[in-house]
């Protein structure tokens, strides 16, 4: 089973990641990410966790992360090009 990663990767301004090794990255990330969860949902399953509560403890999980880095926006110097998007 795959989930599709986004078709876009967007900054916390509405623009979109286009640089392609950033997508790059960002896409096969998504990826790994994909295959350890599916991997520990079946294997939470198999244990004997119930599907609805290994869910909430992923989302609970993903609720509480935390980043130190500043979010960014789009760049200076690609607001010019395509009207600023």
């Amino acid at each position: 089973m795959e989930i599709e990663a986004p078709k876009t990767w967007n900054r916390v301004d509405g623009s979109v990641v286009s640089c392609t090794e950033s997508v790059k990255v960002l896409n096969e990330n998504w990826k790994e990410a994909t295959v350890l969860l599916q991997e520990m949902y079946e294997d939470a399953v198999l244990l004997g966790c119930g599907k609805e509560a290994i869910k909430a403890e992923f989302h609970r999980l993903i609720e509480q992360l935390e980043c130190d880095y500043v979010e960014k926006t789009q760049p200076e110097e690609s607001k010019g090009k395509n009207g600023g998007r």
